[in-house]
């Protein structure tokens, strides 16, 4: 898959490198790479079912957003990963990054990464997902692996849930644990996203006994007549006053408003960047908010040679 995400061509840009950059072909040259690990929304989420191994079957849209966490990987003399940054302190057998990193299983080769968050911890955004999946694709392309894209969606698969569709690079409807993905083409879309002040851990969720488990499963013909909901919605209200204040306040605003994944961030969709921005405006104090755009396709990785 190498620097660009498999069926996405992206226009030619001042820098671009031709056949190299289009086809993900890696430069000889390349010793640092700027990517954005982008954040998603779960447009509904409905758990349709509980596996033997305890596991619960989802139906859900992915949106990928043009907003996310700055992640900068460079080449390194020395074996073994070193980390720099926002990191929350995680020890490595915790911290995605580093998971994802071993996972590409090259211990003779070296790499710095440096990353700068966005995206809030325990907000439903996917923001250590996409940090996992980002370092798989940006090692790939780094260490000049050449890992075509089922190879780097085997390795996301057992890192969470989450990280498969960041790896595919393109929004999608899911089914299974989340890992059972189609690249879906949705509208054109920017959303109002709120984050209260407080993170939600998701197995509280979704081993709370209040949590509805058997939600019909709905085609995807009739989430485009705006079927859907969000099951766990219920629960983390319940459990949050902080993020039902703040749902309350955004229902109030938009018809549109919905919980993202566990939560905590909720977010409302417009037909413009002006609508958007304008809700952002009008945030309560103390709530945090951003206006963002949804994309169909990420962008390719930007390389710094």
């Amino acid at each position: 898959m190498g620097g660009t995400f498999t069926g996405y061509d992206p226009p030619r840009r001042h820098g671009d490198q031709g056949d190299y950059h289009k086809m993900g072909l890696q430069h000889p040259a390349v010793t640092r790479i700027h990517a954005c690990s982008p954040a998603k929304l779960n447009l509904f989420l409905h758990v349709t079912g509980q596996r033997p191994d305890g596991y619960h079957t989802l139906q859900t849209v992915f949106q990928l957003l043009d907003w996310g966490d700055d992640m900068t990987f460079e080449l390194r003399e020395q074996p073994g990963i070193t980390l720099s940054g926002d990191t929350d302190d995680l020890p490595p057998e915790d911290n995605l990054i580093m998971k994802a990193a071993c996972a590409l299983n090259q211990p003779e080769r070296g790499a710095h990464i440096h990353i700068t968050k966005r995206i809030p911890r325990g907000g439903g955004l996917g923001g250590g997902s996409s940090n996992a999946a980002t370092t798989l694709r940006a090692l790939n392309t780094l260490w000049s692996l050449n890992l075509d894209q089922p190879a780097l969606l085997a390795l996301a698969k057992p890192l969470g849930a989450d990280v498969p569709v960041f790896t595919l690079g393109h929004s999608a409807w899911a089914e299974g644990i989340g890992e059972d993905l189609s690249p879906l083409a949705l509208p054109p879309r920017w959303y109002a996203v709120i984050i209260p002040a407080c993170g939600v851990q998701t197995a509280e969720i979704f081993g709370h006994p209040e949590l509805t488990r058997n939600t019909a499963p709905i085609t995807v013909a009739a989430f485009f007549s705006g079927a859907g909901h969000n099951d766990l919605q219920p629960v983390v209200m319940a459990l949050y006053p902080e993020i039902r204040k703040a749902w309350k306040w955004l229902e109030a605003q938009s018809p549109t408003a919905r919980m993202t994944g566990s939560g905590a961030c909720c977010f409302a969709a417009f037909d413009t960047e002006a609508e958007a921005r304008s809700l952002v405006a009008r945030a309560p104090a103390g709530v945090a908010a951003v206006a963002v755009q949804g994309l169909d396709r990420l962008p390719a990785i930007e390389r710094v040679e």
